[in-house]
């Protein structure tokens, strides 16, 4: 008996990644889809989100979220493969520094290098 409650909590444990999350766009749905599609978010902090949204304009990365007070970086990373973040189905990515501009031929030429 116990073991078969042990096999089916492993299995409970295994599966539980795949009821986590549902993938939902953060910048256009509302407190109820976010609550029901995000891992660790409930109704309040999925308010607080679309208060956020509504305040401070779309999110622009995933890491945005974070500055809704109480989403950490355990939350996000548990959530990045189910934000999005228009109207692309790929996932959030993480927030990248931008790339230094190189120099342009003619800017070369100017300067003798």
């Amino acid at each position: 008996m116990f073991k078969q409650i042990a096999a089916t909590l492993l299995a409970l444990a295994l599966a539980w990644p795949v009821f986590a999350a549902t993938p939902v766009n953060v910048n256009k749905a509302d407190a109820a889809t976010l609550a029901s599609s995000l891992d660790g978010i409930g109704p309040t902090k999925a308010a607080e989100i679309v208060a956020y949204r509504d305040e401070h304009g779309p999110f622009k990365s995933a890491d945005d979220l974070s500055q809704v007070k109480g989403i950490g970086p355990a939350t996000l990373e548990r959530n990045r493969s189910a934000i999005l973040l228009g109207d692309a189905d790929a996932p959030a990515k993480p927030a990248t520094a931008p790339a230094t501009a190189k120099p342009s031929a003619k800017s070369t030429k100017a300067t003798g290098q």
